[in-house]
């Protein structure tokens, strides 16, 4: 029998706090500084200090360490890098260092739980291979560079108990080499990652399909995971899931936060791994089983994108500042901000967590409950087989089990999720097993 206990508060008001904290002076300085580099390609030159993807990684790496001064070390920053032998990309003609930029918030309860916010440092112009020519990069992608510094400048004034991740990946635009290698890398050392939101131009509002709109932005995430094994298929096909994977559940996250917390901004889901395709510094994580997301803007403007600095036929082409909505691009840091805050102060995820009712009026679910001290309890979700977002929940309290009495299995689909004392919610966790029968 559940012990339902006291239910949490439904909002955490320190979210209101850490929004409001989100600046949008402080983005447009960023994203100036960045696109005053010249360029960031990847091929760039290195040893300069004002010019190229060697003084643009430094100095982010510099504002790093300066958030971390400010709050008394609370930041761990290095350099992550990897060597890329030339000819293993066409885009990569020589040898050449990937050099990423990460700083660490330790969690004080869980430091090896991690969940990661990044922004790509590089930039490119018409021909991928040019690394001299003006890229400025404003949108593409110094704004989610620059909301990677501000969520990490807010969010260092708290503290968390599961660690935060801030990233400055380089080698997007040459085949996502720093994603490849820091997820290798994470994944040799045992992370326990929650998930990876990656922030890929999150500042145009005016679209190429004629659209102005600062309102909404897109949340693209994948299915399931991208090489499910036999069992995984076997389930999907008979007890459902085939779009209930980490990472749309990820997604769905995303999109409650947003409603939860904002009033002039809605989340977009889209229900596919990036852009037709096209590709972004997720999918590395999601290629090791990390669950990940893309965030960005709802209408892109292509005249804008990976283009030679010109004005033809009247048309401005180039990634430039005139293209960068600030407001906008602070919108969606603050997104991020909350929905970062709101993992890392989430509770230890049920494991476990298994399903039961065929041929039967109710639908029963059980799993392993987690001894972690914030957990207040229990939370069920479930919707319609057709909806994108969980639609009705329960709360079950402190318990390892629930049954929804009269709620039929064959016409819902069903998840699980930790909710913490001060009203927190980790990521609903699917059921992957079914209750044995006795």
């Amino acid at each position: 029998m559940a012990c339902y206990g006291q239910i949490p508060p439904s909002i955490d008001y320190r979210m209101y706090d850490i929004i409001d904290e989100v600046s949008e002076e402080r983005i447009e300085k960023d994203i100036t500084k960045l696109a005053g580099f010249g360029t960031r390609h990847t091929l760039s030159d290195t040893t300069s200090e004002t010019r190229g993807i060697g003084a643009a990684r430094r100095w982010i790496k510099q504002e790093f360490e300066y958030i971390s001064e400010a709050c008394n070390g609370c930041l761990d920053v290095k350099f992550h890098k990897g060597l890329v032998k030339a000819g293993e990309s066409r885009r990569i003609p020589e040898d050449t260092w990937i050099v990423n930029v990460i700083a660490i918030k330790r969690g004080k309860t869980y430091p090896n739980r991690y969940i990661l916010m990044s922004g790509d440092i590089d930039s490119r112009v018409s021909d991928p291979l040019d690394g001299t020519s003006d890229s400025p990069g404003a949108n593409d992608n110094a704004s989610g560079m620059a909301g990677v510094l501000e969520a990490a400048r807010v969010l260092s004034k708290y503290d968390f108990e599961c660690s935060i991740v801030f990233l400055g990946l380089s080698g997007e635009e040459q085949g996502l080499y720093g994603g490849k290698l820091l997820a290798k890398d994470i994944l040799a050392e045992g992370w326990e990652v929650m998930g990876i939101l990656n922030n890929d131009m999150i500042g145009n509002i005016s679209g190429i399909d004629g659209v102005v709109d600062n309102s909404s932005f897109r949340v693209f995430s994948e299915p399931t995971p991208p090489e499910p094994n036999e069992q995984q298929l076997i389930w999907s096909r008979f007890y459902g899931g085939e779009v209930d994977g980490p990472s749309r559940q990820l997604a769905r996250y995303v999109d409650r936060m947003t409603s939860t917390y904002f009033s002039d901004v809605k989340a977009k889901m889209i229900y596919r791994l990036d852009r037709f395709g096209r590709g972004g510094h997720h999918r590395p994580f999601n290629d090791v089983g990390i669950p990940g997301v893309r965030i960005m803007e709802t209408h892109e403007n292509y005249n804008r994108q990976h283009q030679d600095i010109r004005t033809e036929n009247g048309i401005q082409y180039g990634d430039v500042l005139e293209g960068v909505n600030f407001d906008y691009a602070r919108k969606l840091t603050a997104v991020n901000a909350i929905v970062l805050a709101g993992l890392a102060w989430s509770p230890t995820p049920p494991s476990t967590v298994m399903i039961g009712g065929a041929v039967q009026p109710s639908t029963k679910l059980q799993w392993e409950s987690s001894d972690d001290p914030r957990l207040a309890g229990y939370k069920i979700y479930w919707r319609e087989t057709t909806s994108p977002q969980w639609e009705y929940s329960k709360w079950v309290g402190l318990t390892d089990n629930a049954t929804l009495e009269n709620i039929v299995i064959d016409n819902y689909l069903f998840g699980i999720v930790s909710v913490a004392k001060d009203g927190n919610e980790g990521i609903v966790v699917y059921p992957k097993t079914l209750i044995p029968r006795r």
